[in-house]
């Protein structure tokens, strides 16, 4: 990145590694039961460049948009700077997987197709009968390219490369949010902004070539995207690349790879700490050592202090220091990071109290013998984003005082692709809002939830988020698979807390007390009563295509299935 600025693009920061740094190792790459794949420069960009001409014979021109879909893997990297080196816009769709519902899945690429206008989708020969089956007869999509067509990787020609005339303001790439809803609206980012991102960035996380990455992380999310590839590959710092599922089925090798590579970085949401502590054995610790892990940042969900706490105490035997702890606000439209905290210190916990906060919007200092929330700080914005807290009328508001978290940058989207109402919605006088709810303090933020999941329980504000971690203190339920959401009662005129958990025994008895415990636990724990607990077993939750809570369709799942009628995902 030592081009000026005012004319850097992927393409010509992709040339200059090639010409710079071609034996310099990019990607280690993963795979469950096989030796792990070295890629470098050369490698990389050779591979591209057959990705390159397969798009060029199929007459992809520069500016036109490429879906990938495909799973973790050597293809999935190539085809997405081959189409960068062609000057296409590559963007990344999840792959059908047995979490996510084939009816749902189809409508989801439809739609996507639909709004973003793609030229060309690559995948593998076997999911192309899928990919065509949800392209309607006039589709703009002139060719399914299936990645078993594509050539051997081939020397570069950088001058006959039609990204080398895209422009720092042309759309690199686009982001799809890992909402259930959220394919329709595509995050298109510009060179420009995603190197001005990088930049900033990496000067806060004081990024340097004796840094390595160490992810899992899917690429169709921004963390993984932007933290786990993009970042590493422009900055030219290793990156360890492992499949998500190889993580889920074995997350001792997040832990080993570190360990191996003397990893120092990494991104984690939230629940990844408790599902490590609680599913990491000592046996898969054998010779682990940590201590070279420099910054965990806990991103894209609400950061939970019990959750840090659980992970520290049980790693910090192996070398985990607790100053690695490390905390992220960010989001796709932003390119990633709108904040980062524990990187020049240890984080921020402020106590507060827990009525006040969900009664009166104030985060007022606890005071003893009175409930209380620890929260975690985010961080200080990094220099290039600003970050202001705005009341329901779009006032900013004064320290301690929750509202809907903004923010203004130089790294922000271009807009949502092909979607300008979405886009001028999205703004208020210049400034993005998030749809996340939060509050400052001493320059630092703290978030609280995402303004859609809020339950309103007689004039109180509660955060689902607050009442499924008491859930899931309850012995018998699933960390991570609960679900709260709110159900308007007619006669009482405000909403009924429902918390749906996941259990594996189907003995009734045992369901009745699990269920009497999380309503024990809710209460005690928080400021509502709550009254209904709502038993299911293994793989009834509906998840997002990031592993997120999708508390809108539980809701609807529940009131279809409480009323005896079967329920589709629309």
């Amino acid at each position: 990145m030592h081009e000026k600025p005012e004319t850097l693009t992927f393409c010509r920061a992709l040339q200059h590694l090639y010409c710079e740094l071609p034996d310099r190792i990019a990607i280690y790459l993963q795979h469950a039961g096989q030796a792990d794949r070295l890629i470098t420069y050369r490698d990389l960009i050779h591979g591209a460049a057959a990705y390159e001409h397969a798009l060029r014979e199929q007459g992809i021109q520069s500016g036109e948009v490429v879906i990938l879909i495909l799973q973790h893997g050597s293809d999935l990297i190539f085809s997405f700077w081959g189409a960068i080196l062609r000057g296409a816009i590559p963007s990344i769709m999840p792959f059908l997987t047995e979490k996510l519902l084939p009816e749902r899945y189809r409508a989801d690429l439809a739609s996507l197709v639909d709004v973003t206008r793609p030229a060309a989708i690559i995948t593998y020969a076997e999911f192309e009968s899928e990919v065509r089956s949800a392209l309607k007869p006039d589709s703009s999509v002139r060719t399914v390219m299936v990645t078993k067509a594509v050539g051997t990787p081939e020397q570069p020609d950088f001058e006959t490369f039609g990204g080398m005339k895209r422009t720092p303001d042309d759309v690199v790439l686009l982001q799809h949010s890992s909402g259930t809803t959220g394919l329709q609206k595509g995050v298109a980012l510009s060179h420009r902004a995603v190197f001005n991102q990088l930049r900033s960035y990496s000067q806060v996380l004081k990024l340097n070539h004796q840094d390595v990455i160490v992810s899992w992380l899917p690429l169709y999310h921004d963390m993984g995207l932007i933290a786990g590839f993009l970042m590493p590959i422009l900055c030219a710092v290793p990156v360890v690349m492992m499949s998500p599922f190889d993580w889920v089925r074995a997350p001792q090798r997040l832990l080993q790879a570190v360990s191996h590579y003397r990893g120092t970085l990494s991104w984690l949401p939230n629940f990844a700490y408790n599902f490590c502590a609680h599913k990491i054995r000592d046996r898969h610790l054998e010779g682990v050592d940590l201590s070279s892990w420099r910054a965990i940042s806990n991103c894209s969900e609400p950061v939970r202090y019990e959750s840090h706490q659980m992970f520290l105490e049980r790693f910090q035997a192996y070398g985990l220091r607790p100053e690695a702890l490390a905390t992220c606000y960010a989001m796709a439209e932003n390119v990633f990071a709108v904040t980062q905290g524990g990187v020049d210190g240890p984080l921020t916990v402020d106590e507060i109290d827990r009525e006040v906060f969900q009664t009166q919007w104030l985060a007022k200092p606890a005071v003893p013998e009175r409930p209380s929330v620890k929260m975690v700080a985010c961080g200080r914005p990094i220099p290039n984003v600003e970050v202001r807290i705005l009341s329901s009328h779009g006032k900013e508001l004064p320290e301690r005082h929750v509202g809907e978290i903004a923010l203004r940058s130089d790294c922000m989207l271009t807009g949502y692709y092909n979607r300008p109402d979405a886009t001028e919605k999205a703004f208020l006088d210049g400034w993005y809002l998030t749809g996340d709810y939060g509050y400052m303090v001493n320059g630092e933020l703290y978030v609280s939830g995402r303004k859609k999941d809020i339950i309103i329980v007689g004039g109180k504000n509660i955060y689902p988020q607050d009442l499924e971690e008491l859930a899931m203190t309850v012995p018998g339920v699933h960390p991570g698979r609960v679900s709260a959401f709110g159900v308007f009662n007619e006669e009482t005129g405000t909403e009924d807390v429902v918390i749906v958990a996941e259990v594996d025994t189907d003995d009734p008895e045992e369901r009745e007390r699990i269920a009497e415990g999380i309503r024990e636990a809710v209460t005690r724990g928080s400021a509502i009563a709550l009254r209904q607990a709502y038993i299911v077993g293994p793989h009834w939750l509906v998840k997002t295509s990031s592993g997120k809570n999708a508390r809108t369709y539980n809701r609807e799942k529940y009131l279809a299935e409480i009323a005896g009628r079967p329920w589709v995902m629309p």
